[in-house]
């Protein structure tokens, strides 16, 4: 596993945990996120020493955790930009929801992120047997 690597895709998390407060509107984040998840599937593919799905899988979970402390720590701006999410929050502490949701969300999203860099990996393969 090459952790520094993992470390250093996942800055792109803490990118995104910051602009996603006030900056990235809620209906341009999914692109936003198609984009970084297709740049770190193919850093992966070329940087990892292998197990791709566990690398790509690894920087979503960190990805989580940047994610959910800093729309935990600024809960008020996030909701203002963000009021679909907080009407998911109806009824229970959103903080709180925050804390289960951005744990599950991670490991949702670390499985795509794997899928990626798995493919990647195979296509990258393909290209270098190719040369």
């Amino acid at each position: 596993m090459n952790w520094k690597l993992i470390f250093q895709l996942s800055v792109f998390g803490l990118i995104m945990a910051f602009a996603t407060i006030s900056l990235v509107p809620e209906r341009a984040e999914p692109l936003f996120w198609i984009v970084i998840f297709v740049f770190c599937a193919i850093v992966i593919a070329r940087a990892a020493p292998g197990k791709y799905f566990l690398h790509g899988f690894c920087v979503s979970l960190i990805n989580c955790v940047w994610i959910t402390a800093a729309h935990i720590y600024f809960y008020d701006s996030y909701a203002a930009h963000h009021a679909d999410m907080v009407n998911m929050y109806r009824g229970i502490h959103p903080r709180r929801m925050m804390l289960v949701y951005g744990p599950a969300f991670g490991v949702a999203f670390g499985l795509v992120l794997g899928l990626f860099a798995f493919v990647a990996s195979k296509l990258t393969n393909k290209k270098q047997a190719e040369a």
